[in-house]
């Protein structure tokens, strides 16, 4: 049986191992130096730092799990301006990351829609993302979702430097 639910700082630990593993399955191939990745993995999905990112009041964050296992979740950042978008009143879809056995399962897509409805429960107009310009799998689900390209920019880790698409999604009816 599958469940989303709203995490807690209790979730820290499951957060940041789905996080470390997840990273590693979809990024893990582009690093050139295994340090650079354990770096990023050990300083990114440090248990403390999820639950002190999981207490501040504007960030929200939901679990997925299956038959009892946590197989992903998702971080909605409320009141996050980006430079792509002109509005004051909007939301960041930070990450969605769901680990690669369960992926066919769409728990992706429910994450996604509780992300929004929180986003509009909140007021916000828009939301954007930051996805990798690679990522086609990532960008088709967005992009299916309504989702459009507003911009790039880089993103540098260790010695590797990426290029991502910001994408953005209006919530206005």
């Amino acid at each position: 049986m599958e469940q989303i639910r709203l995490a807690n700082p209790a979730d820290a630990p499951f957060i940041a191992l789905l996080g470390r593993v997840t990273f590693t399955e979809t990024f893990g191939n582009l690093f050139r130096d295994v340090d650079d990745l354990q770096h990023y993995l050990n300083t990114t999905f440090a248990v403390e730092k999820i639950k002190n990112s999981l207490e501040k009041p504007n960030n929200v964050y939901w679990m997925a799990s299956v038959a009892g296992l946590p197989v992903g979740y998702a971080k909605l950042k409320l009141k996050s301006e980006s430079g792509f978008i002109a509005s004051h009143n909007v939301s960041q879809l930070q990450k969605i990351y769901v680990l690669k056995d369960f992926l066919s399962m769409k728990i992706g897509r429910r994450l996604q829609d509780s992300l929004i409805s929180r986003a509009v429960e909140h007021g916000s107009d828009e939301i954007w993302l930051s996805v990798l310009h690679t990522n086609e799998r990532a960008i088709r689900f967005y992009q299916k979702n309504n989702f459009r390209t507003v911009g790039t920019h880089k993103f540098k880790i260790g010695k590797e430097t990426f290029d991502f698409m910001a994408m953005s999604k209006s919530l206005v009816p």
